[in-house]
């Protein structure tokens, strides 16, 4: 590759790799109030919002940052209005305040936000958010991703219009990316240029250390980090980074008011591609680059995957973010491009099929589960050892095996997505 093909790729990764607060589902769609209400230019009398189901799924069950606890849609919906500045992205919510959460409750008990499934599209994440008050109306559409504003009207004239536009289905197509393309990249790229992925350690650890003060959500890091989990694990690399991962992820998924630094628009993800290499570095004694073009490939390969199987789908998201910590780590136990893709195809022989019932507080358990899988995957292919092409989905191509993985969550479970959000949405 020339230096035009590494800025391009370095732009994917500023662009994929950003600061947000709380979970990104609810976070979009308080984006979109913010931005309808922006563009409506007073405070609305009724507020009409359509969802797809899987933006539904995402945002039911998790805290929105700065509310104490709060849960779901409705406050996430009132605080974009009152509050959100969509000049923020995806840390819209960050202006807000306990005085701004109460009127918020009073804003929802007027019963002015309507929300309902958008049932005319096929977009798996869609948000369409309708403000009206007494002279005007305004529309804010997001699509394809979590800030892809891809529509904006006031009244009767059209800001934005995107909505045919092939950008919602191609977003990142620019950069065409491959297992290999990935590798080079990260272990050739001049240091100075891809450094600031560090801010990524930076925030999500700090993100870590602060959530293992408390015991949020299911304190999945503090139970780990009790007595008996250590009687059992001890201080292993293992254990330190299940409880460094968890607890991110805790506190995130309880809403509370921390940025994390994301992938490819989770949070989660983005805890799950960084912190088991940070703490395996800190272990392991690697050096600073040797982190960085860790962070870089583990990064770099989420983004790859997402590409390929999209924001949302069936699938966990955070055991395909740990297939790139398990990457990752193999270059800090000193593996080359070999072992980086015998460890994708253990962990895509492995957790393949893992479903996503939306954003919770148990996240953190699923996000466990990926980041201790990665680092048998990592330790399995050290020793040579990989699921072979006699094996299940997996074939010799590493690509492959990953547009395998892609063709299940993409098309094989579109019905198990379907049957998720009726349990979900039906529960007695």
């Amino acid at each position: 590759m020339d230096m035009k093909d590494y800025e391009k790729i370095i732009s994917l990764i500023k662009k994929e790799v950003i600061p947000a607060i709380g979970c990104t589902e609810p976070i979009a769609v308080a984006l979109c109030a913010a931005k309808s209400r922006e563009i409506l230019g007073e405070m609305p009398e009724h507020v009409q919002v359509r969802l797809s189901a899987n933006v539904l799924k995402n945002a039911m069950g998790v805290g929105i940052p700065g509310t104490g606890g709060m849960i779901g849609l409705p406050i996430a919906i009132a605080l974009g209005i009152l509050v959100g500045n969509s000049d923020y992205q995806l840390e819209v919510l960050k202006d807000v305040t306990p005085d701004a959460v109460e009127k918020g409750s009073v804003l929802i008990d007027k019963n002015i936000i309507d929300i309902k499934p958008a049932e005319y599209v096929n977009e798996k994440l869609y948000i369409e958010i309708h403000c009206q008050s007494k002279n005007n109306t305004s529309t804010a559409i997001i699509a394809g991703s979590h800030t892809n504003f891809v529509y904006l009207q006031k009244n009767e004239s059209t800001l934005l219009d995107k909505k045919n536009s092939s950008i919602i289905n191609t977003e990142n197509t620019e950069v065409e990316l491959n297992m290999s393309k990935i590798y080079d990249f990260s272990m050739n790229c001049p240091v100075n240029k891809v450094d600031f992925i560090l801010d990524s350690a930076r925030i999500n650890k700090a993100a870590s250390e602060e959530s293992l003060k408390y015991k949020y959500g299911h304190a999945i890091g503090n139970t780990l980090k009790g007595d008996i989990n250590s009687m059992i694990m001890g201080n292993s690399i293992l254990n330190r980074i299940l409880i460094s991962t968890t607890a991110a992820c805790d506190a995130r998924m309880a809403g509370i008011k921390i940025p994390v630094m994301s992938n490819s628009g989770s949070g989660n993800q983005g805890i799950a591609a960084t912190l088991p290499v940070v703490i395996f570095a800190e272990r392991n004694k690697n050096n600073q680059e040797e982190l960085i073009r860790a962070l870089i490939l583990s990064h770099l390969t989420v983004i790859y995957i997402k590409q390929k199987l999209g924001r949302l789908s069936a699938l966990c998201g955070c055991v395909i973010a740990a297939t790139g910590s398990g990457c990752g780590i193999v270059h800090l136990m000193g593996g080359k491009y070999e072992q980086v893709s015998y460890a994708v195809k253990n962990m895509i022989a492995n957790l393949t099929g893992m479903i996503c019932d939306g954003a919770k507080p148990s996240c953190s358990m699923k996000l466990a589960s990926g980041v201790s899988t990665a680092l048998l995957s990592a330790t399995l292919a050290m020793e040579q050892k990989v699921v072979t092409s006699m094996e299940g989905i997996i074939e010799d191509d590493v690509d492959q095996c990953i547009l395998n993985l892609v063709r299940i969550g993409a098309q094989g479970m579109q019905e198990a997505d379907r049957l998720i959000l009726d349990i979900m949405t039906n529960k007695r």
